[in-house]
């Protein structure tokens, strides 16, 4: 498992340069394919990012933009990942991207898996993927100790899974480690010294305790204090 580090002086350097390396990863995968698949993550981290890549000049109406993993709640939901882009990073010129949704009203995210899969398929492989991880390891929804873990491990994983986790009080949809893993250039962001410490971890942990080493060969690391 290897992967490159780049540390920067503060967040905001490092929002700014790594919107402009996402765009230019962008970019580079229009010039090959009509379309490019990008996948970001949720939370507070990544909006700074959304900030300055929404302005990025290029051919936004090819991208397709997507979540990682979502919150199974509606868009409307405070907690929904779906309303952070839309708020930061689908507006400017990146307002003629087009959305692929992890959420449709329903009762179990298991219910309409097959109808999200089917739009995303088609797109795949992802071109350009950020993710984001926790302290404990966790990138996208696979958590340590989540009920299908092992399966959205595998090599053989479906494209998504539910995942239900005891850190997460709402039940989450994933795209799978394989997917993930399959991303033409990966990137990976986090602040602070803990999350530093964490990542440092996960190197001696198996991957079911480490999730996060599913997807870190051949990534770049972005750190910033």
């Amino acid at each position: 498992m290897t992967y490159e580090m780049q540390d920067y002086a503060d967040r905001e350097m490092l929002a700014i340069n790594l919107a402009n390396r996402i765009a230019g990863d962008l970019k580079a995968a229009l010039n090959h394919q009509y379309r490019a698949l990008l996948v970001v993550p949720g939370g507070t981290t990544p909006g700074p990012i959304f900030d300055s890549l929404c302005a990025a000049d290029l051919d936004w109406a090819r991208v397709d933009v997507m979540l990682g993993d979502e919150r199974w709640l509606p868009e409307d939901s405070p907690r929904s990942n779906t309303r952070l882009l839309r708020e930061r990073l689908l507006v400017d010129r990146a307002r003629a991207a087009r959305l692929l949704p992890l959420f449709i009203p329903a009762d179990q995210p298991e219910d309409v898996l097959a109808e999200l899969e089917s739009q995303i398929v088609p797109q795949l492989p992802i071109a350009v993927l950020l993710l984001g991880m926790g302290a404990d390891m966790h990138t996208a929804s696979l958590f340590p100790g989540a009920d299908n873990l092992s399966r959205a491990l595998a090599e053989d994983a479906p494209v998504l899974m539910a995942m239900r986790a005891p850190s997460a009080p709402e039940p989450r949809i994933t795209l799978t480690a394989p997917v993930l893993d399959a991303a033409l250039k990966k990137h990976v962001v986090i602040f602070g010294q803990e999350k530093r410490d964490a990542l440092e971890a996960s190197r001696g942990l198996p991957v079911e305790q480490a999730p996060i080493r599913a997807v870190l060969d051949g990534a770049t690391v972005h750190w910033a204090e």
